[in-house]
């Protein structure tokens, strides 16, 4: 079989994954529209697996970590019934209160790139609560595909509020200072925004490549954010210019960086879409962020 690299994918092939995967196109669709890029010895089942995320080959913090302590926890669902598990995780052997952070996932659950992003802010010293909003359906089922599949059963505006839960609840823990802020990625970045919107006392969000919240909403929002997009993510980048304008208008403290030639996405280290400096920089600029905002 013939090697994929990845400079050598046209960017419609990105595009055309970026649609699957937020269920702009359905699965048979993606796949004849993906034919017309197998040529050359590659076939359409290769280029689909070397579009999937590959998760066994990123995991930058182990969850054996001795850097840090780790475990299952559940609280109060307000929308989904019953309880919300996720994870926390917070530097070993300490004995002070942290700044909190809430990591939100994508439109598939707590799959786990998200459960690393979480172990790597408790090993920059924060107190990390990663919650997978799929709970009340089972939980984040082990691969992303249906991961999606379940949380299209869920409404957007419940799985918000089962997020904002989950900051009261880290707010609240032992071990937390009280200063909370909230990185989300894609889906994430989204509720990133609204609970920048719904929460006054929200230090800090990052979303990363999130859909923007209306005018109106912006107009509430109290917390310093820190916008994460990739130059590439036409679909998402539409509604920069009019949040942006809000945001000025209503004296917003907030930066934005657009990182040049990136995919949405960029971030997630399993996937082709990855971008290492960019993710890096974005990534130094969040903990930066959080360490100021948060302190």
């Amino acid at each position: 079989m013939k090697e994929i690299k990845k400079e050598n994918i046209s960017q419609e092939v990105f595009d055309l994954y970026d649609y699957y995967v937020h269920s702009k196109i359905e699965r048979r669709e993606f796949m004849n529209k993906l034919s017309v890029y197998a040529v050359g010895g590659i076939t359409v089942g290769a280029l689909m697996s070397f579009l999937m995320p590959k998760y066994a080959l990123a995991e930058q913090v182990k969850p054996d970590d001795k850097r840090i302590k780790t475990e299952y926890i559940e609280y109060n669902s307000p929308k989904g019934g019953g309880k919300i598990r996720g994870l926390l995780a917070k530097p070993a052997g300490n004995n002070k209160k942290l700044p909190g952070v809430i990591v939100v996932h994508e439109n598939r659950g707590l799959n786990p790139y998200i459960e690393d992003v979480t172990r790597r802010l408790a090993v920059d010293g924060f107190i990390a609560f990663g919650p997978d909003a799929l709970t009340p359906l089972g939980g984040y089922p082990g691969n992303d595909d249906d991961g999606r599949a379940l949380q299209s059963k869920r409404n957007r505006d419940e799985m918000l509020e089962d997020f904002i839960a989950a900051y009261e609840f880290l707010k609240t823990n032992n071990e937390c200072s009280g200063n909370v802020g909230v990185v989300g990625f894609c889906f994430g970045g989204w509720i990133s925004n609204m609970m920048a919107v719904r929460i006054p006392d929200l230090k800090a969000a990052v979303p990363f490549y999130g859909g923007q919240p209306t005018a109106e909403e912006t107009a509430k929002i109290k917390a310093p954010l820190l916008l994460q997009y990739g130059e590439l993510d036409t679909r998402v980048n539409e509604g920069i210019q009019a949040y942006e304008a809000a945001l000025n208008e209503n004296k917003v403290e907030y930066k934005i960086h657009i990182y040049p030639g990136v995919n949405h996405g960029f971030h997630n280290d399993t996937t082709p879409r990855y971008d290492e400096a960019a993710a890096k920089l974005a990534w130094q600029r969040t903990i930066d962020f959080f360490k100021e905002k948060l302190k």
